[in-house]
This record gives structure tokens, sequence and C-alpha cells, in this order.
């Protein structure tokens, strides 16, 4: 591309333009969990423990499905960025029809497999008699709403990768919002108990899948509508297939991890393990900011990918880099002074409280060792370098294993929490090593 042509595509970035992605984002990632506070509180009322434990399993086995399915998002976020930033609005429609097809078949064959999941799911849980009974009221009504979830990830991908983090943010708290009010008003007020939630969860789906498929075709408006040959491309889907892929394996591998921290916390004792278990809610709390910064990161990179723009690619880096050490600081800080207090909100238990003191360190740190692999999965999805990003996460993830065969029976709890703060830098730092290289490749055509 010649001089005027990667003009005519540049753009500015600047701290606005992150901030314009990355709140919006960060503020919809913060409403999510009052959906489970709100189910959890709604059940609760019923005074059933049986029905409340049936309600956890069901949203364990929601959470497995379609944190393996995340890839829709992160994929639609990263083609239309590039699509905008070649300035091609068909190939943007393409891309959402194109993802849009994809989920909606992927939500039909979990319909389809949703016995044999629930079956395996309730047998692996050990749930039995009422508890059983419950998880399977729950998950026979929300399993209906699979093509709507994964239809979601598809809308909420295309407006980020469009640059609209605030339709992002009112289409999560449309989502999120009529969800909370429908499990209320079903599971209480109806007293509907478990039954009454999982519906409410549905119709908040069903609502926002409404809501964001009205303003995508709203928005591509007297714009030139893509062939169906287009949208079908063999090459395309294959390079859609790619990604998803990798960015699965990636995201399968994350789950591993965090499951093997949980799995080796338990041969410390219960209390150690619920110990663990709250201060995993601080890093939960950090993962809000730094998910939004990686949001603005997928998006910019992106879209300066498609300009073969390198100017704006850096400072993207640049920007998004100093956002998120900066939040990652401030929330590491947050926690080291008021941790404590956190920690005596969350539990009643004495001997809990001063273990989780004990460790909180170890929790406030994985802010900072979290930003740059928050940053640089943002940055790589963004450029769909995939395949690097999935390979660096299986050698961070081999790292890790090795990390806690040595440190969790050296050091105990304190090797568990090390090893942890370990895999978080290794995902970072060997996406950061293959970076220069990467760009070299992609940018050598417009040089």
């Amino acid at each position: 591309m010649d001089q005027a042509g990667r003009q005519h595509n540049s753009f500015a970035v600047t701290h606005r333009l992150v901030l314009s992605i990355a709140v919006p984002m960060t503020l919809g990632f913060v409403t999510t969990p009052l959906l489970g506070l709100t189910g959890t509180a709604v059940v609760g009322r019923t005074g059933s423990a049986e029905a409340l434990a049936g309600l956890a399993i069901a949203a364990v086995l929601f959470d497995l499905i379609y944190a393996g399915f995340g890839f829709v998002r992160a994929s639609t976020t990263a083609l239309t960025a590039q699509a905008l930033g070649r300035g091609d609005k068909t190939e943007q429609q393409a891309v959402f029809y194109r993802s849009f097809l994809l989920s909606l078949c992927l939500g039909i064959v979990i319909l389809a497999l949703s016995p044999l999941i629930l079956t395996t799911g309730v047998a692996l849980m050990g749930a039995t008699g009422p508890v059983a009974e419950a998880t399977s009221t729950y998950f026979a009504i929300r399993v209906l709403g699979a093509p709507l979830t994964l239809g979601n990830f598809t809308l909420l991908g295309s407006v980020l990768g469009m640059g609209r983090g605030s339709v992002g943010l009112a289409l999560q708290i449309l989502l999120n919002g009529v969800n909370i009010v429908m499990s209320i008003w079903l599971g209480l007020w109806l007293d509907f108990g478990i039954a009454g939630v999982a519906w409410g969860t549905l119709t908040g789906e069903a609502v926002a899948f409404i809501a964001g498929l009205t303003y995508m075709l709203f928005a591509f408006r007297g714009t030139l509508r893509p062939k169906l040959a287009t949208v079908l491309s063999r090459e395309k889907l294959k390079a859609l297939f790619a990604i998803n892929r990798d960015i699965m394996i990636r995201s399968l591998a994350l789950v591993a991890a965090f499951t093997l921290q949980t799995r080796v916390g338990t041969l410390f004792g219960p209390e150690l393990l619920a110990a663990n278990a709250l201060l995993m809610n601080f890093f939960l709390i950090a993962s809000f900011f730094l998910d939004g910064m990686a949001n603005a990161a997928e998006q910019i990179t992106g879209r300066a990918i498609g300009a073969r723009f390198r100017p704006g690619f850096e400072r993207a880096i640049k920007l998004t880099a100093i956002w998120s050490f900066g939040l990652a600081a401030a929330c590491a800080l947050f926690f080291l002074l008021l941790g404590g207090t956190l920690i005596d909100v969350m539990t009643t238990s004495e001997p809990v409280r001063a273990m989780a003191r004990d460790f909180l360190p170890w929790a406030a740190l994985t802010a900072l060792t979290g930003a740059l692999a928050f940053q640089m999965d943002g940055v790589f999805i963004g450029a769909t370098w995939s395949r690097e990003m999935r390979n660096m996460m299986l050698l961070a993830l081999a790292g890790y294993c090795a990390a806690l065969a040595l440190f969790a029976s050296m050091l105990g709890n304190h090797g568990l929490w090390l090893a942890l703060n370990i895999f978080l830098a290794l995902r970072g730092l060997t996406l950061a090593a293959i970076l220069p290289r990467k760009l070299a490749q992609t940018f050598a055509a417009s040089q």
C-alpha cells in the first residue's frame, strides 16, 4: 500500500479513544456478578438448601459451557475491527453474518447435546435426589437460550469491533437488568423459585438478542449487503474456524489452570480452600478493569491491522499498557489497604479471616502480574495472531504446572499463590517476547 493509501486509513489513537471502549465494557463486566447474587438471593429466600445447591451446580455447568465458546465474541471483534480499518463496510456485515450463523449453529448443537451434558454434569458433581432435580429444572429451562446467548456474543463482538463501546454497555445493562428484574418477579413474587430464576435469565437473553439484532440491522442500513457466497466463502470460514479453534484451546487451558489451582488447594484443608476462594475474588475484581482495557486493545489494534497503520498499532500498545499497569497498581494498593475489611465482610469465620489475611499480598500481586497478560491477549486477538497466543498459553500452562510441582510441595499455600503469579506473568511475558517479530512480519508489506 502506498503512502497515500496508508494516510487515508490512518486514525488518531488517543487516551480518549482507549477509554471510550474500555470504560463502558468495564462497567458492563461489573454488572455481571449481580446476576449470580440475585439468583442466589431469590432461591435462598425459598428456604430450600437443595434448590440453592442445584442452582450452584447448574451455574457452574453453564459457566464451563459458555467459557469454551467465548471465542465467538473475541474473533468477531477482531475481524470486524480489521474490516473497519480497511474501510470495508460490506465485509463488516459479512463478518457479522458469518459469526452470527456460526453462533446459532453452535447454540443448536448445545441444545441437541443438552441431555448428555446435564447427565454427565450432575454425575460429575455428585448431585443426587432433590439437588439433582433442582439442577435439572434450572438447566432444562436456561439451555433453551443457548442460541440466544451465543448470538449475543456475536452481537457484542460486532459493536465492540465497530468501536461502539457505549452500545456494548447498553446491551449488557439491558441483558443483566431484565434478567435481574424478571428473576425477582418470577422467582419471588410469582413463587416459581428456581424455575423462575431460569426463565428470568432466558428472558434477559431474548430481550438483549432482539435489541442487539435490531441495532445491527439498523447500523447496516444503506450499506451494500454482502452476497451469500461472500458470507459463506470457504476461505473466510476456514480462517474464522482457525481463529476460533485457537482461542478456544487458549480458553480451555486457562480454565484448566484455575481448576488445577482449586484442586491443589483442596490438599491444604477446607479452611485454606475457603480462604483461597475468597481471595480469588480480588483477582476477579481486578480482571474487570483489565478485561475492559484488553477489549480496547482488541479493537484498536485490529483496526490498525486492517488499516496497515503501524504507528496506530504501536501507540495502542503503549496507551493500553499505561492504563493496564496503572489500573493494576491501583487495584493492588486498594486490596492491600482495604483487603482486610473486605475479607471481614465476605466471611464471619475467624480462622478463614486470619488465613486470608496471611495470603492477601499474593492475591493483590495478581493484578500486577496479570496486567501484561490481559493486555497482550487483547493485542494478539485484535491482530488475529491466534496461533501464537494459543502456543504461548500452552507454554505458560506448562511453566505453571512445573511451578506448582516445585513450590506447592516446598512452600505449601504460599507456593500455590507463587505458582499462580508465575503463570500470569508467563502469559504476558511470552507474548511480549514474540511481539516485535510479529509486528515486523505483519507490517512488512507497508514499510
